[in-house]
């Protein structure tokens, strides 16, 4: 569990470097029916912060780790980026697609964390 904890925590620090906002942590490990063992969901003001965001993201862990994402998707329109890193789903959402698609309440029933924004 160390590893996702790293990974998470890299992945929030991109998110703030672009000032993402509304960070959720969504912790899904004791869910059986969970795509991933967490998400992390955020939102950014337009569409070029969110795909700024989600570039944030990329670039960090290919930089720190050497990771790249298993998958991604949603760049076409940025209204919702998706990237998956196995483990850890990550979710950028203007704030209208967020509130439709209402993934904290759609798993409501996991651990919810939520990460004070930095302004």
């Amino acid at each position: 569990m160390q590893k996702t904890d790293k990974l998470s925590s890299q992945i929030i620090d991109a998110i703030q470097d672009k000032k993402g906002q509304k960070i959720s942590l969504i912790d899904l490990a004791t869910i059986e029916s969970a795509p991933a063992g967490e998400f992390i969901i955020c939102q950014g003001k337009s569409t070029s912060q969110v795909s700024a965001i989600a570039d944030s993201i990329r670039d960090k862990l290919l930089k720190e780790n050497g990771v790249k994402p298993y998958n991604y998707d949603g760049y076409r329109n940025s209204q919702w980026i998706v990237i998956d890193y196995g483990n850890v789903l990550v979710h950028i959402f203007l704030p209208e697609y967020r509130e439709f698609y209402n993934l904290e309440e759609l798993w409501s029933d996991a651990k919810i964390t939520e990460i004070p924004d930095l302004d």
